[in-house]
């Protein structure tokens, strides 16, 4: 359950440091460091077995897929990079929301 926390979190930050040295974008670099150290705890969480782990990669993959959704509305959904941030936060929180209600059941199976 550690692996894709994990994954996002490189992938995260490698978005961040990449809009940073193509536009300066202060924004994406803290950003996306800031993404990328939240799922990269999260995911130490979920490998340690601890608390909190998987509210944290919830949590954060529910920023990812805001801040993706409220950056793709403005351009129309035909930017790649609100796209891609779209895509990966609906799947991630899909994902964890998945894997919460495996451990904390809400949703009647």
């Amino acid at each position: 359950m550690e692996h894709p926390a994990f994954t996002l979190s490189g992938l995260c930050a490698i978005g961040g440091i990449m809009g940073y040295i193509r536009k300066g974008s202060i924004p994406s670099i803290i950003a996306g460091l800031t993404v990328s150290t939240l799922y990269g705890y999260s995911g130490y969480l979920l490998k340690k077995n601890s608390n909190y782990g998987l509210e944290i990669a919830l949590g954060t993959s529910s920023l990812l897929l805001i801040a993706g959704l409220s950056r793709s509305i403005p351009t129309g959904f035909q930017k790649p990079i609100p796209l891609v941030l779209l895509f990966l936060g609906g799947l991630s929180t899909g994902y964890y929301l998945k894997k919460y209600n495996e451990f904390y059941p809400f949703f009647a199976n």
